[in-house]
């Protein structure tokens, strides 16, 4: 009786982890522009990993959520109103209902903040402010709400695109002890040392406390590897990937590689970027004239890319894509065309393929999916 139990046991098990791995739908949590335009805030939507089909459940009403992070705990979102108020913005999440419930406000240190994230532990967001030029960090409470006494740094230098600093992310390191953001204005990733029990003052200089890209270069929007060891950076001016050895802090140069195509001479305008959950692919896009997704293998020994395809992102002003946790979809955002469109992603391959699918709402900027509870 004893060995029949363990294998009902075991086979239980077996179900329960079968089921477990085929879940299948998602929660879509996309940000908007609500001025001008039609959009509310914040949308959730289902998504359905097996058609690429989505259904709308709730949104959350504030002013231009244009970007976003959650917790690891996937309990609470914070956003950036990039509008006139220039705040960071607080929501419980409900991972199995799908709601946002607003919990409350700060100032986010300077103008037009653009990008946030969020650290490992949840005690800290950073706020990238484009217009201030700034970074930005802001205690977060027990309650998940923003606390008060801010740590907004201000960057100085200049390049020879840009006369001042333009701050357009911040990421935190897979180890949680460094934050760097991209300057588009001073050509620099940025390193600083992240302690969050040194409140209010939580970001200091890292003893690399910066890397100079190309004179003109723009960064915009960084990405770690799965393995840790490495990031990626495109560029919004002159529309380039540059990748990085990343160790405790420190960067250290190994590629750059156009997603121009040969011989285009019209304005890219890098934008987003991102590497498959199994490291094997790089994805970058832009958004200006071409409006198309570069897509690149990586060497999994030295991190070097190698250009494999390019795929038209089919909307215009494509600001930001995302790859659905499955890794069968990736789905672009149409900022101007008023539109999300859903490709159907090879993970053998690394190909896209258009399957027409298409979201309409008014000015997307950002995509995040969330596995229902």
């Amino acid at each position: 009786m004893p060995g029949i139990r363990i294998t009902l046991l075991f086979a239980l098990l077996l179900l329960t982890s079968g089921l477990k791995a085929q879940t299948t739908k998602y929660h879509l949590l996309i940000g908007t522009y609500t001025s001008p335009g039609k959009s509310e805030g914040i949308y959730v939507y289902e998504f359905d990993s097996q058609t690429g089909d989505m259904t709308y459940k709730s949104k959350a009403i504030i002013e231009s959520p244009s970007y976003f992070a959650l917790t690891k705990d996937q309990k609470f979102v914070y956003s950036v109103t990039e509008g006139r108020g220039s705040m960071v913005n607080a929501h419980a999440f409900d991972s199995k209902t799908g709601e946002l419930r607003f919990l409350n406000s700060q100032p986010s240190g300077s103008n037009g903040p653009t990008y946030i994230s969020v650290d490992a532990k949840g005690k800290y967001v950073f706020a990238a402010n484009y217009g201030g030029g700034s970074v930005t960090a802001l205690p977060v409470e027990p309650d998940g709400t923003l606390g008060e006494d801010i740590h907004d740094i201000k960057h100085d230098g200049s390049s020879i695109a840009r006369k001042k600093p333009f701050v357009h992310s911040v990421i935190v390191s897979p180890d949680n002890k460094f934050v760097l953001t991209a300057d588009l204005g001073t050509d620099k990733i940025n390193i600083y040392r992240f302690r969050a029990k040194a409140r209010p003052q939580a970001l200091s200089p890292a003893a690399q406390p910066f890397v100079i890209l190309d004179p003109g270069a723009g960064p915009r929007h960084l990405t770690f590897h799965p393995n840790k060891k490495l990031l990626y950076s495109v560029t919004e001016i002159n529309s380039k990937v540059y990748a990085f050895k990343y160790k405790k802090g420190h960067l250290s140069p190994i590629q750059s590689v156009s997603i121009l195509p040969d011989g285009f001479t019209g304005p890219g305008h890098g934008a987003d970027i991102h590497v498959s959950e199994d490291g094997k692919f790089l994805y970058a896009s832009t958004r200006s004239t071409l409006n198309e997704i570069a897509i690149f293998s990586i060497d999994q020994k030295t991190g070097m890319l190698s250009l494999i395809g390019r795929q038209p992102s089919l909307g215009r002003s494509s600001r930001t894509f995302e790859i659905d946790p499955s890794g069968n979809w990736l789905l672009s955002t149409g900022q101007a065309s008023n539109e999300i469109i859903v490709f159907k992603r090879d993970p053998q391959t690394g190909k896209l393929n258009p399957t027409g699918q298409k979201l309409q709402i008014d000015k997307p900027s950002f995509l995040r999916f969330v596995p229902i509870d």
